[in-house]
């Protein structure tokens, strides 16, 4: 074997690789969708949350317990409805506005980091899928 690994011990780190790039991709998607509450609340502003569950294109349980997450983070002002007391309404607070026009962080997603490879190192991880994806079932 090449390198003395064996097809087990090649799975294994395979295996743990996997793990750890979908755990950063979901941190990713969090992140996007945070933000993306976050626009919609700017933009939307008064808002409620049916207005911002339809925006985000989430159920409203779902984008309540995110907003709910937002406002204990100090981005989102929940307070009701001068016009309607059974409707809440959702603004950014000055902390949320400036975590929205900060630029997002430096990318961290597996795609940025594959970015910056060096084009032989990219062909060199090709031609290993290209191998994966030909091993029987």
């Amino acid at each position: 074997m090449f390198g003395g690994s064996t097809p087990a011990a090649l799975a294994a780190r395979f295996a743990k690789l996997v793990e750890q790039m979908g755990g950063d991709m979901a941190a990713a998607k969090a992140l996007g969708q945070q933000r993306a509450l976050l626009m919609a609340v700017g933009e939307l502003e008064p808002a409620t949350l049916n207005e911002i569950s339809a925006r985000v294109k989430r159920g409203a349980p779902a984008a309540s317990r995110s907003i709910d997450a937002l406002v204990r983070a100090g981005l989102v002002d929940r307070q009701p409805d001068p016009q309607n007391r059974r409707r809440l309404a959702l603004r950014l607070t000055d902390m949320g506005r400036q975590h929205l026009n900060r630029p997002p962080a430096s990318d961290a997603s597996l795609e940025g980091r594959m970015g910056k490879l060096a084009h032989s190192e990219l062909r060199a991880l090709e031609r290993g899928f290209e191998i994966l994806e030909r091993l029987p079932r």
